[in-house]
């Protein structure tokens, strides 16, 4: 088995886990991929910012502005180190689902005589797996454009099916994108193959992470990707600030997403010019202590080391998987191994509607996500109405997956299906 974090030393680091639930109960909080927790230390750094530091940044020439400047650009030195990218790729964003949008609008914006123009009968390209972020700005890119929307199928066992890859991704193709790890069933991709056939058609590759960059390495410069979303509260870090990524060429020709302050150049009554990114992409005053807040999250997790996060979760996959598969009346949903999967396990248990089973579980304090997890293509390619999902992460243990299971097997005695 993989090494196992000390789970009982960092979750004294998280005030929410001596909250007492119902019924007395310990919080088993199993619902990090909807959002995480937050370490002390994160929360530190946000409240000191506004105690000691808050100013609008790039705003000033006070104190308080250089040293609000100062943090926010640290922030983003941070990020820029935790991903391999360069400092002026990154740019800050209010969330994942912001950072997604910005490239379809962007690249809908462009001028005809772009290269990254997108023209009636070019195709983008999308999974059937994908979170309604990653599926619907793409949608509505191609409805504005003309251009059609194709998608690589999910197999029975919740993978990919790149059977098809040279039809699919073909040469009409200008966008791909694609989420590197499943929110729903845990799936993480295999994203060479993908990669090397989008860049050997000559389109984009676009990375949905925000299931990944909280729970291994990722490195955009070994992927060869060209743009790059995550989400600061998946990654322990505050709600309200987001990453986009991209490669520094494609920022240069790309157009502005919002307008306004301190994304220009130069403006005159008639006219204005872009500063260069990332200010270009960041116009009004930014998130400032959240994304301090979230340079803070990076610190922290840099500091436990994410091959150990990735370690930690393996180990509990390994040790939870077979006792899922061995539940009667259980259906696991996604791959039924470890390989290539992250800690997320969706689920169906016979005769119990998955918000019944997510009340039931409430009451021994475990917290779990029902519902459709923002994926509705993939729940009626699964022919399910929703799934029940509980998604470990830095802070959880064995012991929380023995609290699961026991009560999966509570709800189904209580519901009679056992």
């Amino acid at each position: 088995m993989n090494s196992l974090l000390d789970v009982a030393h960092l979750k004294e680091d998280f005030p929410i886990f001596s909250k007492v639930m119902r019924g007395d109960n310990r919080l088993i909080y199993l619902d990090s991929g909807a959002t995480s927790q937050k370490p002390l230390s994160v929360l530190n750094a946000e409240r000191d910012f506004y105690t000691q530091h808050n100013s609008a940044v790039h705003r000033g020439s006070h104190l308080l502005a250089e040293e609000a400047s100062e943090a926010f650009e640290g922030a983003r030195e941070k990020v820029a180190a935790f991903i391999g990218a360069e400092v002026d790729e990154v740019v800050f964003t209010k969330g994942a689902t912001e950072s997604l949008n910005l490239i379809a609008y962007s690249i809908g914006n462009s001028a005809p005589s772009s290269r990254l123009a997108i023209k009636p009968g070019d195709r983008i390209v999308v999974s059937e797996m994908e979170h309604h972020a990653n599926l619907i700005p793409w949608q509505q890119l191609a409805q504005r454009t003309g251009a059609e929307i194709a998608w690589f199928p999910v197999t029975p066992d919740g993978r990919l099916d790149l059977t098809e890859l040279d039809s699919i991704i073909n040469e009409r193709t200008k966008i791909v994108a694609i989420t590197h790890q499943s929110n729903v069933l845990g799936t993480i991709n295999p994203l060479e193959q993908l990669i090397s056939r989008t860049h050997e058609v000559g389109a984009l590759f676009v990375l949905d992470a925000c299931q990944s960059v909280p729970h291994f390495a990722v490195d955009v410069k070994e992927l060869q990707i060209d743009f790059l979303a995550f989400s600061g509260h998946k990654a322990v870090g505050p709600t309200g600030v987001g990453i986009f990524w991209g490669r520094a060429a494609l920022l240069a020709e790309m157009e502005p997403f919002l307008t306004g302050g301190s994304m220009i150049e130069s403006v005159t009554m008639a006219d204005a010019t872009w500063a260069p990114a990332p200010r270009k992409f960041e116009a009004g005053v930014p998130n400032m202590a959240q994304a301090v807040g979230l340079g803070a999250a990076l610190d922290y997790l840099s500091a436990i080391g994410m091959d150990a996060i990735e370690s930690h979760e393996s180990a509990i996959s390994d040790y939870l998987i077979p006792q899922l598969l061995a539940l009667p009346g259980l259906t696991l949903i996604g791959p039924a191994s470890s390989e290539s999967r992250g800690a997320v396990f969706s689920f169906a248990v016979d005769g119990i509607h998955p918000h019944d089973l997510g009340q039931v579980l409430d009451q021994s304090g475990i917290a779990v996500r029902t519902g459709h997890h923002c994926a509705w293509p993939l729940m009626r390619k699964l022919g399910v109405v929703g799934t029940t999902r509980a998604s470990f992460y830095l802070y959880n243990d064995l012991a929380d997956a023995d609290a699961l299971i026991e009560g999966i097997v509570s709800a189904q005695k209580y519901f009679k299906v056992l």
